[in-house]
């Protein structure tokens, strides 16, 4: 079974946790929760009816970055062409541990299952998340 859903908009990174020295007690960040929320939002508008997944997890993810505005115009085709990388935050890695947090124990039992993975930061047109989830 293949999951492939987008999330559009502004990519958010996994946020550190972080703790209210007043309560002594650690918290996840509102902005990273807010993005995890919508990471299952997106999920669930496409597959409203989904079953979670119990084998071999392979998945492949393409983080699309917008083209800043003071690009010139010989490095936005190069950019769209991949020819030019985002070199920018959030960390591919947090970028990887925020869709995984999201998906786990909803699209897939456990995130142990995850096998093979899959990562790439690009320019699009519009910025947004591709992402694959496939059991194999």
């Amino acid at each position: 079974m293949i999951y492939e859903f987008e999330v559009p908009g502004k990519i958010v990174g996994k946020g550190r946790p972080r703790l209210n020295t007043y309560t002594g007690s650690v918290y996840t960040p509102t902005r990273t929760k807010d993005y995890e929320t919508l990471v299952e939002q997106y999920f669930l508008l496409k597959y409203p009816k989904f079953k979670t997944l119990e084998g071999r997890i392979n998945i492949s993810m393409i983080a699309y970055f917008s083209i800043p505005k003071t690009t010139k115009k010989s490095e936005i085709e190069q950019m769209l062409d991949n020819k030019i990388s985002p070199t920018k935050k959030p960390d591919i890695d947090n970028i990887i541990k925020i869709i995984l947090d999201a998906m786990n124990k909803f699209a897939f039992k456990d995130d142990i299952q995850i096998t093979k993975l899959e990562i790439e930061k690009k320019y699009g047109l519009e910025e947004k998340m591709q992402i694959i989830i496939e059991e194999y």
